[in-house]
Protein backbone atom coordinates (compact mmCIF):
# COMPACT_ATOMS: atom_id res chain seq x y z
CA UNK A 1 0.00 0.00 0.00
CA UNK A 2 1.13 3.37 -0.96
CA UNK A 3 -0.30 7.28 -1.72
CA UNK A 4 -0.84 8.81 -5.10
CA UNK A 5 -0.26 11.75 -6.57
CA UNK A 6 -2.63 13.91 -8.52
CA UNK A 7 -2.04 17.15 -10.58
CA UNK A 8 -4.29 19.43 -12.38
CA UNK A 9 -2.28 20.84 -15.29
CA UNK A 10 -2.79 23.67 -18.24
CA UNK A 11 -6.24 25.39 -19.31
CA UNK A 12 -8.85 24.15 -16.99
CA UNK A 13 -12.19 23.40 -18.22
CA UNK A 14 -15.47 23.49 -16.73
CA UNK A 15 -15.58 19.61 -16.17
CA UNK A 16 -11.79 18.88 -14.91
CA UNK A 17 -13.00 18.23 -11.21
CA UNK A 18 -15.24 15.69 -12.37
CA UNK A 19 -12.00 13.78 -13.21
CA UNK A 20 -10.60 14.36 -10.00
CA UNK A 21 -13.97 12.73 -8.63
CA UNK A 22 -13.64 9.67 -11.02
CA UNK A 23 -9.96 9.36 -9.09
CA UNK A 24 -10.89 9.84 -5.81
CA UNK A 25 -13.50 8.18 -5.36
CA UNK A 26 -12.11 5.09 -7.50
CA UNK A 27 -8.99 4.92 -5.08
CA UNK A 28 -10.94 5.16 -2.23
CA UNK A 29 -12.20 1.87 -3.35
CA UNK A 30 -8.99 -0.35 -3.34
CA UNK A 31 -7.90 1.03 0.24
CA UNK A 32 -5.59 -2.06 0.02
CA UNK A 33 -3.98 -0.17 -2.62
CA UNK A 34 -3.81 3.31 -2.24
CA UNK A 35 -3.19 4.95 1.66
CA UNK A 36 -3.95 8.62 0.81
CA UNK A 37 -3.86 10.53 -2.60
CA UNK A 38 -2.30 13.70 -2.65
CA UNK A 39 -3.17 16.63 -5.17
CA UNK A 40 -0.40 18.40 -5.98
CA UNK A 41 -0.91 22.43 -4.97
CA UNK A 42 -1.42 24.06 -8.55
CA UNK A 43 -0.02 20.91 -10.24
CA UNK A 44 3.44 19.81 -10.68
CA UNK A 45 4.53 23.05 -9.06
CA UNK A 46 2.78 21.02 -5.68
CA UNK A 47 5.04 18.35 -6.32
CA UNK A 48 8.43 20.69 -6.56
CA UNK A 49 7.58 22.95 -3.77
CA UNK A 50 5.92 19.89 -1.74
CA UNK A 51 2.79 21.88 -1.55
CA UNK A 52 0.61 18.53 -0.83
CA UNK A 53 -2.79 18.31 -0.10
CA UNK A 54 -4.38 15.29 1.92
CA UNK A 55 -7.30 14.72 -0.07
CA UNK A 56 -8.62 12.77 2.85
CA UNK A 57 -9.11 15.86 5.17
CA UNK A 58 -12.11 16.89 2.55
CA UNK A 59 -15.73 16.27 2.99
CA UNK A 60 -17.52 13.44 1.36
CA UNK A 61 -20.06 16.53 0.62
CA UNK A 62 -17.48 18.67 -0.74
CA UNK A 63 -15.76 15.98 -3.03
CA UNK A 64 -19.58 15.47 -4.36
CA UNK A 65 -19.65 18.94 -5.57
CA UNK A 66 -16.62 18.37 -7.43
CA UNK A 67 -18.92 17.19 -10.06
CA UNK A 68 -21.01 20.31 -9.95
CA UNK A 69 -17.61 22.79 -9.61
CA UNK A 70 -15.49 24.91 -12.95
CA UNK A 71 -11.91 25.48 -12.33
CA UNK A 72 -9.24 23.57 -10.89
CA UNK A 73 -9.99 22.72 -7.44
CA UNK A 74 -6.81 22.21 -6.37
CA UNK A 75 -5.16 24.71 -8.59
CA UNK A 76 -3.46 23.67 -11.82
CA UNK A 77 -0.22 25.64 -13.58
CA UNK A 78 1.72 26.00 -16.95
CA UNK A 79 5.02 24.81 -15.85
CA UNK A 80 6.90 22.61 -18.54
CA UNK A 81 9.76 20.32 -17.22
CA UNK A 82 12.98 20.43 -18.90
CA UNK A 83 14.65 18.05 -20.60
CA UNK A 84 15.90 15.33 -18.17
CA UNK A 85 18.92 15.20 -20.13
CA UNK A 86 19.88 19.06 -20.00
CA UNK A 87 18.04 19.47 -16.60
CA UNK A 88 18.02 16.96 -14.06
CA UNK A 89 17.06 18.97 -10.89
CA UNK A 90 13.63 19.31 -11.11
CA UNK A 91 12.90 15.51 -11.56
CA UNK A 92 15.10 14.89 -9.00
CA UNK A 93 13.82 16.97 -6.54
CA UNK A 94 10.24 15.58 -7.17
CA UNK A 95 11.61 11.98 -7.20
CA UNK A 96 13.02 13.13 -3.28
CA UNK A 97 9.60 14.57 -2.70
CA UNK A 98 7.55 11.26 -3.30
CA UNK A 99 10.02 9.48 -1.68
CA UNK A 100 9.70 11.66 1.11
CA UNK A 101 6.06 11.09 1.70
CA UNK A 102 5.87 7.18 -0.13
CA UNK A 103 4.44 8.62 -3.37
CA UNK A 104 4.26 5.40 -5.90
CA UNK A 105 1.30 6.21 -8.10
CA UNK A 106 1.54 9.43 -10.22
CA UNK A 107 -2.12 10.70 -11.97
CA UNK A 108 -1.61 14.14 -14.21
CA UNK A 109 -4.22 15.18 -16.05
CA UNK A 110 -3.65 18.28 -18.73
CA UNK A 111 -3.38 18.63 -22.36
CA UNK A 112 -0.51 17.02 -24.81
CA UNK A 113 2.27 18.83 -23.02
CA UNK A 114 1.19 17.88 -19.60
CA UNK A 115 1.28 14.23 -21.19
CA UNK A 116 4.77 14.73 -22.29
CA UNK A 117 5.58 15.81 -18.19
CA UNK A 118 3.76 12.03 -17.57
CA UNK A 119 6.38 10.59 -20.07
CA UNK A 120 9.11 11.94 -18.86
CA UNK A 121 8.70 11.76 -15.68
CA UNK A 122 8.31 8.10 -15.76
CA UNK A 123 11.15 7.90 -17.44
CA UNK A 124 13.41 9.92 -15.24
CA UNK A 125 11.79 7.44 -12.50
CA UNK A 126 13.00 4.31 -14.06
CA UNK A 127 16.29 5.56 -14.75
CA UNK A 128 16.77 6.69 -11.21
CA UNK A 129 15.15 2.88 -9.72
CA UNK A 130 11.96 4.53 -8.10
CA UNK A 131 9.26 2.52 -8.81
CA UNK A 132 6.60 5.10 -9.87
CA UNK A 133 3.77 4.41 -11.97
CA UNK A 134 2.68 7.66 -14.19
CA UNK A 135 -0.65 7.50 -16.05
CA UNK A 136 -1.91 10.38 -17.83
CA UNK A 137 -5.33 11.69 -17.64
CA UNK A 138 -6.65 13.58 -20.96
CA UNK A 139 -8.31 17.43 -20.96
CA UNK A 140 -8.03 19.78 -23.05
CA UNK A 141 -11.23 22.30 -24.91
CA UNK A 142 -8.80 22.46 -27.87
CA UNK A 143 -9.93 19.09 -28.59
CA UNK A 144 -6.94 18.44 -30.51
CA UNK A 145 -4.97 15.27 -28.11
CA UNK A 146 -4.07 12.32 -30.43
CA UNK A 147 -5.21 8.91 -29.89
CA UNK A 148 -8.78 9.82 -28.21
CA UNK A 149 -12.01 10.39 -29.95
CA UNK A 150 -12.64 13.44 -28.25
CA UNK A 151 -11.27 15.14 -25.13
CA UNK A 152 -12.61 15.71 -21.94
CA UNK A 153 -13.82 19.55 -21.82
CA UNK A 154 -14.07 19.80 -25.13
CA UNK A 155 -18.06 19.13 -25.37
CA UNK A 156 -18.86 21.45 -22.52
CA UNK A 157 -17.17 24.19 -24.43
CA UNK A 158 -18.75 23.00 -27.80
CA UNK A 159 -21.95 23.30 -25.93
CA UNK A 160 -21.55 26.73 -24.98
CA UNK A 161 -19.89 28.00 -28.18
CA UNK A 162 -23.10 26.32 -29.72
CA UNK A 163 -25.79 28.05 -27.15
CA UNK A 164 -24.31 31.24 -27.52
CA UNK A 165 -24.22 31.56 -31.46
CA UNK A 166 -27.87 30.18 -31.27
CA UNK A 167 -28.98 33.18 -28.47
CA UNK A 168 -26.72 35.98 -30.10
CA UNK A 169 -28.17 35.52 -33.66
CA UNK A 170 -31.91 35.99 -31.87
CA UNK A 171 -30.47 38.79 -30.52
CA UNK A 172 -29.49 40.17 -34.04
CA UNK A 173 -32.63 39.48 -35.96
CA UNK A 174 -34.65 41.48 -33.94
CA UNK A 175 -32.30 44.41 -34.26
CA UNK A 176 -30.83 44.28 -37.26
CA UNK A 177 -33.36 46.54 -39.49
CA UNK A 178 -32.46 49.46 -37.94
CA UNK A 179 -28.78 48.50 -35.99
CA UNK A 180 -26.12 45.85 -35.84
CA UNK A 181 -25.61 44.39 -39.02
CA UNK A 182 -22.77 42.07 -38.23
CA UNK A 183 -22.09 39.99 -34.79
CA UNK A 184 -17.96 38.79 -34.28
CA UNK A 185 -17.61 35.93 -31.69
CA UNK A 186 -14.11 35.02 -31.21
CA UNK A 187 -13.49 31.64 -29.51
CA UNK A 188 -10.33 29.70 -28.20
CA UNK A 189 -8.40 27.30 -30.79
CA UNK A 190 -4.56 28.32 -31.61
CA UNK A 191 -3.83 26.01 -34.20
CA UNK A 192 -7.18 23.85 -34.66
CA UNK A 193 -10.93 24.85 -35.16
CA UNK A 194 -12.57 22.62 -33.24
CA UNK A 195 -14.43 24.75 -30.89
CA UNK A 196 -15.16 27.03 -33.69
CA UNK A 197 -16.95 24.86 -36.25
CA UNK A 198 -18.85 23.35 -33.13
CA UNK A 199 -21.23 26.29 -33.55
CA UNK A 200 -22.05 25.41 -36.61
CA UNK A 201 -24.39 22.61 -34.34
CA UNK A 202 -26.87 26.23 -33.68
CA UNK A 203 -27.77 26.17 -37.52
CA UNK A 204 -31.31 25.02 -38.82
CA UNK A 205 -34.18 25.80 -40.40
CA UNK A 206 -35.08 28.80 -38.96
CA UNK A 207 -31.68 29.91 -40.48
CA UNK A 208 -30.12 31.19 -37.19
CA UNK A 209 -27.07 30.64 -35.90
CA UNK A 210 -23.33 30.97 -37.38
CA UNK A 211 -23.56 32.45 -41.12
CA UNK A 212 -19.81 32.21 -41.43
CA UNK A 213 -16.94 30.14 -39.55
CA UNK A 214 -13.51 30.58 -39.35
CA UNK A 215 -10.71 27.97 -38.59
CA UNK A 216 -7.17 27.68 -38.38
CA UNK A 217 -6.80 24.91 -41.25
CA UNK A 218 -8.38 26.73 -43.98
CA UNK A 219 -6.08 29.87 -44.75
CA UNK A 220 -8.04 33.41 -44.49
CA UNK A 221 -8.87 34.64 -47.71
CA UNK A 222 -9.53 38.66 -46.54
CA UNK A 223 -11.54 39.24 -50.28
CA UNK A 224 -13.44 35.87 -49.92
CA UNK A 225 -14.79 36.85 -46.49
CA UNK A 226 -16.05 40.48 -47.10
CA UNK A 227 -17.85 38.82 -49.83
CA UNK A 228 -19.38 36.18 -48.16
CA UNK A 229 -20.27 38.58 -45.46
CA UNK A 230 -21.88 41.43 -48.12
CA UNK A 231 -24.09 38.62 -49.87
CA UNK A 232 -25.07 37.33 -46.26
CA UNK A 233 -26.59 40.71 -45.12
CA UNK A 234 -28.06 41.05 -48.72
CA UNK A 235 -30.09 37.80 -48.09
CA UNK A 236 -31.19 38.37 -44.43
CA UNK A 237 -30.18 41.81 -43.57
CA UNK A 238 -27.40 40.67 -41.02
CA UNK A 239 -24.63 38.20 -40.51
CA UNK A 240 -23.37 36.23 -37.41
CA UNK A 241 -19.56 35.34 -37.97
CA UNK A 242 -17.60 32.60 -35.45
CA UNK A 243 -14.03 32.94 -35.29
CA UNK A 244 -11.02 30.70 -33.87
CA UNK A 245 -8.68 32.79 -32.62
CA UNK A 246 -5.68 31.15 -34.51
CA UNK A 247 -6.84 31.55 -37.78
CA UNK A 248 -3.73 32.08 -40.56
CA UNK A 249 -3.37 33.88 -43.87
CA UNK A 250 -2.54 32.02 -47.14
CA UNK A 251 1.58 32.32 -45.62
CA UNK A 252 1.27 30.83 -42.45
CA UNK A 253 1.12 34.07 -40.54
CA UNK A 254 -1.55 34.83 -37.48
CA UNK A 255 -4.02 37.12 -38.62
CA UNK A 256 -3.80 38.39 -35.53
CA UNK A 257 -1.21 37.52 -31.90
CA UNK A 258 -0.66 38.73 -28.98
CA UNK A 259 3.07 39.12 -29.87
CA UNK A 260 3.99 36.32 -26.83
CA UNK A 261 4.54 32.61 -26.00
CA UNK A 262 3.04 30.75 -22.43
CA UNK A 263 5.88 28.56 -20.50
CA UNK A 264 4.89 25.56 -23.40
CA UNK A 265 6.23 27.83 -26.60
CA UNK A 266 2.69 28.22 -27.17
CA UNK A 267 2.02 31.61 -29.27
CA UNK A 268 -0.44 33.71 -27.00
CA UNK A 269 -3.54 34.55 -29.35
CA UNK A 270 -5.95 37.49 -29.44
CA UNK A 271 -7.73 40.01 -31.10
CA UNK A 272 -8.73 38.39 -34.05
CA UNK A 273 -12.55 39.34 -34.06
CA UNK A 274 -11.78 43.34 -33.71
CA UNK A 275 -9.64 43.14 -36.56
CA UNK A 276 -12.33 41.43 -38.53
CA UNK A 277 -14.94 43.95 -37.34
CA UNK A 278 -12.22 46.75 -38.51
CA UNK A 279 -11.81 44.48 -42.11
CA UNK A 280 -16.32 44.89 -42.47
CA UNK A 281 -16.40 48.63 -41.48
CA UNK A 282 -13.55 49.79 -43.48
CA UNK A 283 -15.33 48.27 -46.74
CA UNK A 284 -19.35 48.30 -46.02
CA UNK A 285 -19.39 50.80 -43.18
CA UNK A 286 -21.95 48.27 -41.49
CA UNK A 287 -22.27 48.39 -37.47
CA UNK A 288 -21.07 45.88 -36.35
CA UNK A 289 -20.54 44.25 -32.70
CA UNK A 290 -17.83 41.46 -31.60
CA UNK A 291 -16.81 39.39 -28.47
CA UNK A 292 -14.11 37.23 -27.00
CA UNK A 293 -15.45 34.29 -25.03
CA UNK A 294 -11.73 34.06 -23.58
CA UNK A 295 -12.24 32.25 -20.11
CA UNK A 296 -16.15 32.05 -20.05
CA UNK A 297 -16.20 29.07 -22.63
CA UNK A 298 -13.85 27.35 -20.41
CA UNK A 299 -15.73 28.04 -16.97
CA UNK A 300 -19.15 27.62 -18.31
CA UNK A 301 -20.17 24.96 -15.71
CA UNK A 302 -23.79 25.78 -15.69
CA UNK A 303 -24.17 24.99 -19.60
CA UNK A 304 -21.99 21.79 -19.20
CA UNK A 305 -22.89 18.80 -21.52
CA UNK A 306 -23.78 15.79 -19.56
CA UNK A 307 -22.13 13.38 -21.95
CA UNK A 308 -18.93 15.56 -21.33
CA UNK A 309 -19.29 14.73 -17.10
CA UNK A 310 -19.97 11.50 -17.89
CA UNK A 311 -16.55 11.23 -20.38
CA UNK A 312 -14.57 13.31 -17.64
CA UNK A 313 -15.40 11.30 -14.42
CA UNK A 314 -14.95 8.08 -16.61
CA UNK A 315 -11.21 8.91 -17.30
CA UNK A 316 -10.21 9.21 -14.25
CA UNK A 317 -11.78 6.34 -12.92
CA UNK A 318 -10.42 3.85 -15.68
CA UNK A 319 -6.73 5.98 -14.59
CA UNK A 320 -6.71 4.60 -10.93
CA UNK A 321 -8.08 1.21 -12.75
CA UNK A 322 -5.48 0.83 -14.92
CA UNK A 323 -2.59 1.99 -11.91
CA UNK A 324 -4.31 -0.67 -10.18
CA UNK A 325 -3.96 -3.01 -12.96
CA UNK A 326 -0.35 -2.66 -13.52
CA UNK A 327 -0.34 -0.32 -16.11
CA UNK A 328 2.36 2.26 -16.96
CA UNK A 329 2.69 5.12 -19.19
CA UNK A 330 -1.02 4.85 -20.46
CA UNK A 331 -3.64 7.19 -21.07
CA UNK A 332 -7.55 6.47 -21.25
CA UNK A 333 -8.42 7.88 -24.41
CA UNK A 334 -12.19 8.16 -25.60
CA UNK A 335 -13.15 5.37 -28.34
CA UNK A 336 -16.54 6.19 -30.21
CA UNK A 337 -18.24 2.57 -31.03
CA UNK A 338 -20.92 3.89 -32.41
CA UNK A 339 -22.37 7.18 -33.59
CA UNK A 340 -26.10 6.77 -33.83
CA UNK A 341 -27.44 6.19 -31.25
CA UNK A 342 -23.98 7.40 -29.93
CA UNK A 343 -21.80 4.95 -27.62
CA UNK A 344 -18.34 5.37 -26.39
CA UNK A 345 -15.17 3.27 -24.40
CA UNK A 346 -12.48 3.73 -22.86
CA UNK A 347 -9.38 2.75 -23.72
CA UNK A 348 -5.64 2.64 -22.67
CA UNK A 349 -3.09 4.15 -25.13
CA UNK A 350 0.46 4.46 -24.26
CA UNK A 351 1.00 7.97 -23.84
CA UNK A 352 3.97 8.62 -26.49
CA UNK A 353 0.93 8.70 -28.71
CA UNK A 354 -0.60 11.53 -27.09
CA UNK A 355 2.43 13.56 -25.66
CA UNK A 356 3.32 16.99 -27.27
CA UNK A 357 1.13 15.94 -30.41
CA UNK A 358 -1.62 17.45 -32.33
CA UNK A 359 -5.07 16.44 -34.01
CA UNK A 360 -6.42 18.96 -36.51
CA UNK A 361 -9.47 18.55 -37.97
CA UNK A 362 -10.38 17.30 -40.62
CA UNK A 363 -10.91 18.99 -43.83
CA UNK A 364 -13.81 17.16 -44.84
CA UNK A 365 -15.70 18.52 -41.24
CA UNK A 366 -15.69 22.12 -43.29
CA UNK A 367 -17.85 23.25 -46.57
CA UNK A 368 -15.92 23.30 -49.67
CA UNK A 369 -15.51 27.36 -49.62
CA UNK A 370 -14.59 26.47 -45.69
CA UNK A 371 -17.00 28.99 -43.89
CA UNK A 372 -19.51 26.71 -42.75
CA UNK A 373 -19.73 22.82 -41.60
CA UNK A 374 -20.95 19.85 -43.25
CA UNK A 375 -23.30 17.01 -42.04
CA UNK A 376 -20.16 15.09 -41.51
CA UNK A 377 -19.27 17.58 -38.79
CA UNK A 378 -22.39 18.05 -37.34
CA UNK A 379 -22.48 14.06 -37.19
CA UNK A 380 -19.10 14.36 -35.06
CA UNK A 381 -20.08 17.21 -32.81
CA UNK A 382 -23.50 16.61 -31.92
CA UNK A 383 -23.06 13.55 -29.43
CA UNK A 384 -20.65 15.83 -27.66
CA UNK A 385 -22.90 18.51 -26.18
CA UNK A 386 -25.84 15.91 -25.39
CA UNK A 387 -27.59 16.52 -22.30
CA UNK A 388 -27.48 19.30 -19.40
CA UNK A 389 -25.73 19.00 -16.43
CA UNK A 390 -26.96 21.62 -14.11
CA UNK A 391 -25.50 22.47 -10.86
CA UNK A 392 -27.74 22.94 -8.05
CA UNK A 393 -28.60 26.80 -7.23
CA UNK A 394 -28.88 28.86 -4.03
CA UNK A 395 -30.33 32.16 -3.91
CA UNK A 396 -29.98 32.27 -7.56
CA UNK A 397 -26.43 31.21 -8.34
CA UNK A 398 -24.64 27.66 -8.67
CA UNK A 399 -23.50 26.43 -5.52
CA UNK A 400 -19.71 26.00 -6.33
CA UNK A 401 -17.64 24.73 -3.61
CA UNK A 402 -14.17 25.50 -2.64
CA UNK A 403 -11.90 22.79 -1.57
CA UNK A 404 -9.97 23.41 1.96
CA UNK A 405 -6.57 23.05 0.25
CA UNK A 406 -4.74 22.75 3.38
CA UNK A 407 -1.58 21.50 2.97
CA UNK A 408 0.19 18.81 4.88
CA UNK A 409 3.52 19.22 6.96
CA UNK A 410 6.71 19.21 4.80
CA UNK A 411 9.40 16.62 5.55
CA UNK A 412 12.33 18.55 2.63
CA UNK A 413 14.23 22.00 2.93
CA UNK A 414 12.54 24.13 0.36
CA UNK A 415 12.82 24.12 -2.92
CA UNK A 416 14.36 27.61 -4.46
CA UNK A 417 13.61 26.89 -8.30
CA UNK A 418 15.91 25.72 -11.03
CA UNK A 419 19.88 25.54 -10.45
CA UNK A 420 20.49 26.64 -14.10
CA UNK A 421 19.63 30.49 -13.48
CA UNK A 422 15.92 29.84 -15.75
CA UNK A 423 12.53 31.93 -14.13
CA UNK A 424 10.21 29.03 -12.79
CA UNK A 425 6.77 30.19 -14.23
CA UNK A 426 4.39 31.20 -11.97
CA UNK A 427 0.79 29.17 -11.64
CA UNK A 428 -1.41 29.89 -14.23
Amino acid sequence: MANAFYGQSGGVTAVINATAAGIIETARQHPTVFDKVYAGRDGILGALHENLVDISEESVDTLEQLLHTPGGAFGSCRHKLQNPNVNHDEYQRIIEVFRAHDIRYFFYNGGGDSQDTTRKLAHVAELMGYDLTCIGVPKTIDNDLPATDNSPGFGSVAKYVAVSALEASFDIASMHKTSTKVFVMEVMGRRSGWIAAAAGLACDERELGPDVILVPEISFDKEAFLERVKQTVAKKGFCVVITAEGIRQATGELLASADNEDPFGHTQFGGVAPLLVDFIKERFNYKCHWSVCDYLQRAARHLASQTDVEQSYAVGKAAVEYAVAGLQSVMPAIVRTQSVPYQWDIKPVHISEVASGEKNMPRHFMSKDGFSVTQAGLDYFAPLIFGEAYPPYRNGLPEYRKCRNRLIPRKLPEYFGRKDGAKETEPA
